[in-house]
């Protein structure tokens, strides 16, 4: 059995604010009457769709209005002036992001009520970045998708995401950044960590980037969560119960409240769950899998006044897993386990200088640790690993957004401090036995700038640079450009977006030395350096927004020096992060996103064509100095074709329905001596809910409706090879209730 323990890939992700590295965007626009004549001190209010976050703007001489700091989601934006009928837009704000809107106001009477059409939860086309935006109300009716274990939220919405040997992969890459409002989570522990660092529920809104990153983004390019995080504006003095039982005994239950005023929100959660089902298992039976874990988080806004805002956010998480067995195990009593842990505190001070000029002053701190306990008798070797890892930095960033420009420069930088513990106890009658603890410590720090150039009202154009210095084992420089652009079709609409760009990811702490360097080399093995990974992208798109639906068809190309990735010792649970000479990622994307159709619900649809590929031999890490092999060779989680497609509507008689269908060409086949994948797959998972009241809903939920079992991954990671999940059905009770 193996685990993937130790780093893959250092973090960093990066910076906070307008262009990417932040949670705010803004919203602004111009006021007219038919004659084209701009309109002052129009009221104009800026709302969220879902809360009762709003912004309060009165319109300047040339008809012209400007919210800056305001988070990712969607929003009506509403115009009214005495003497006009009123006017009111859909609005989805992105990270980094300025839509323009225009209103033209008619001569009329006022009105009570705007009517908005309602459009597809597409971004702002014209920027670079391929967005996915998911919002509370999905993940609360995409099945599955709340459960505090769950990816689902990612991986049925965002093309090319998906799980494999526990782990998420984003176009063929396993280093992916999160960032909670905006703060990116530093985490070096990417091959040991399968707990998700943040419950579902406490998410407002998910904003997923797949490349052409600003260059506020640095390292784990393969995919970037910004998390916006519930901050209490949804609820006034109202708590919220999640219970839930199912198969597996399961349970995954929280109690949440929240509250505001007009300058005050506040939102905290508490969690557990446990299962008999928690990972991947390497067969058909479900033996030993337990999985249990407790969380919490907390969030706060505080609006001083109109320039000061400071923001508060905190998270607690602890799971724990049994190392699933296969039968020959299961009867040697074999019980190893792996025990996670999780604290994050980010605080974040946004200054308005003045209109479209923004400061963000964010200090974090983040621990991290996962230990890997192998039982005494596990053979051939009892492994036992743990690791921690704690993280103290900042950013700082400050944006400028104009009629042309929309500009931004910033500082990031952090401070690590890593403790590894590792013990072998070979039981093949060798007599080995070896323990080895080592503290680490490194540093990483960058700067970057970035413009997004408005050369035309159907031209943007973007460039910009980052440069990062790394310090630990060795030290690194890279200076990493980015240069993009969106053209806008008249009339059409159609925008077509290219981008080229250079990434850095530098490489881990951890390495091997003392006790275990040397049994190393009795395996023939040793150890080569690590170096940062070097990636070259480019890629271009179409999204063609219609009627409400958004359709968006993207192609990627990313070559890699470098490539990250991770070996065990021997046949141990220890794995060690090592890079390979090269790689290259490609494909095709397509996603469809419809507006809510009939007032009663939409439809998705996600597709990827991807290739992930390997060339030459092991460049840095564990090494047997084995020749490379000729040419490009299939990386372990490479799947040619992906699809999902779903909906969530609302039917008579207060009945809400879920769905998603997944189809997988199948993961690469470890034990074919040609490229060649495993078998095709197919699943489905259904969610039904009813309103029993105002307050109490009631749902049910099946995973893999159709109880379909198949070898999905054989590569041994993490527990040995890993069959696809059993069918789980589960009933859900959510009540709401003041305080």
């Amino acid at each position: 059995m193996k685990t993937g323990l130790t780093l893959v890939c250092i973090l960093g992700a990066l910076f906070p604010w307008t262009v990417s590295a932040t949670v705010f965007g803004t919203v602004r626009g111009v006021v007219h009457d038919p004659d084209h004549r701009p309109i002052q001190n129009a009221q104009v209010i800026v709302k969220s769709s879902d809360s009762d976050y709003s912004r309060k703007l009165v319109t300047d001489q040339n008809g012209g209005f400007e919210a800056t700091a305001v988070p990712v989601g969607a929003y009506i934006v509403t115009v009214t002036m005495e003497g006009f009928a009123p006017s009111g837009q859909q609005v989805v704000v992105a990270s980094g992001s300025a839509p323009e809107l225009h209103f033209q106001l008619l001569v009329g009477t006022q009105r009570d009520q705007v009517t908005v059409s309602e459009s597809a939860l597409a971004v702002n086309p014209e920027q670079m970045t391929p967005t996915t935006i998911i919002s509370r109300g999905e993940i609360a009716t995409t099945p599955g998708a709340d459960l505090s274990n769950s990816l689902k939220m990612i991986t049925d919405y965002v093309p090319g995401a998906w799980l494999a040997h526990d782990q998420l992969h984003v176009r063929g890459g396993h280093q992916v950044s999160w960032a909670i409002d905006g703060v990116p989570i530093p985490n070096t522990n990417i091959a040991s960590n399968v707990g998700p660092q943040i419950d579902p529920k406490d998410i407002d809104y998910l904003e997923v980037q797949r490349g052409g990153y600003s260059s506020a983004y640095g390292d784990r390019t393969y995919g970037v969560f910004n998390v916006v995080p519930r901050t209490g504006f949804e609820r006034n003095n109202e708590a919220e119960l999640f219970t839930t039982f199912g198969t597996f005994h399961q349970t995954n239950d929280q109690l949440n409240y929240g509250n505001h005023t007009e300058k005050l929100a506040y939102f905290a959660s508490v969690n557990g769950n446990r299962s008999d089902y928690g990972l991947e298992t390497p067969g058909p039976d479900v033996l030993h899998d337990r999985a249990w874990g407790l969380g919490g988080m907390a969030s706060l806004i505080y609006n001083r006044d109109a320039k000061n805002q400071f923001r508060f956010v905190t998270s607690l998480r602890r799971d724990d897993y049994q190392i699933p067995n296969d039968p020959d195990a299961q009867a040697a009593g074999i019980r190893d386990v792996e025990r996670e842990r999780d604290a994050l505190a980010s605080f974040s001070w946004v200054h308005t200088f003045r209109p479209g000029l923004l400061l963000t002053t964010s200090p974090f701190y983040h621990y991290n640790r996962a230990n890997y306990d192998g039982d005494p008798n596990d053979t051939p070797l009892s492994t036992t690993q743990h690791h921690s890892s704690q993280y103290a930095g900042a950013q700082i960033a400050l944006s400028a957004v104009s009629a042309k420009h929309n500009a931004t420069v910033g500082l990031y930088g952090f401070g690590q401090h890593d403790d590894e513990f590792v013990s072998l106890i070979a039981n093949d009658s060798s007599g080995l036995s070896l323990q080895q603890d080592k503290m680490t410590t490194g540093h990483l720090e960058a700067a970057f700038i970035e413009d997004q150039y408005r050369a035309f009202s159907w031209l943007t154009l973007t460039a910009g640079v980052r440069l990062t210095h790394f310090s630990g084992a060795i030290s690194e420089n890279a200076a990493s450009p980015r240069l993009g652009g969106s053209i806008r079709i008249p009339h059409l609409n159609w925008v077509l977006r290219g981008f080229w760009g250079e990434y850095y990811q530098a490489p881990p702490l951890s390495t091997v030395s003392g006790p275990l360097l040397d049994f190393a080399i009795s395996q023939g093995l040793d150890i080569i350096p690590l170096r940062g990974e070097r990636d070259q992208e480019h890629q271009f798109g179409l999204t063609i927004p219609l009627r409400g639906w958004s359709f968006e068809v993207n192609n990627y190309h990313q070559r890699a020096r470098n490539y990250f990735d991770h070996n065990a010792i021997g046949n141990s649970n220890v794995f060690f992060p090592l890079t390979i000479e090269g790689a290259r990622l490609m494909g095709w994307e397509v996603t469809v996103r419809s507006p809510r159709i009939a007032h009663r619900g939409e439809i998705y649809l996600s597709y990827a064509d991807a290739l992930a590929e390997g060339s030459g031999a092991i460049s840095g890490g564990l090494t047997d100095f084995s020749p490379p092999r000729n040419g490009y060779f299939l990386l372990d989680h490479d799947q040619r074709h992906t699809l999902h497609t779903g909906f969530n509507f609302s039917l008579p008689r207060g009945v809400i329905a879920g769905g998603n269908l997944y189809y997988g060409s199948g993961f690469t086949d470890g034990a074919s001596d040609v490229p060649a994948h495993l078998q095709g797959h197919t699943t489905f998972d259904l969610s039904l809910s009813k309103s029993i009241s105002e307050n109490l809903t009631l749902s049910v939920t099946s995973l893999n409706l159709a109880n379909r079992r198949f070898l999905l991954d054989n590569s041994l990671t993490f527990g040995g090879t890993h069959y696809a999940e059993p069918r789980q059905i589960y009933v859900q009770l959510r009540y709401r209730f003041r305080l």
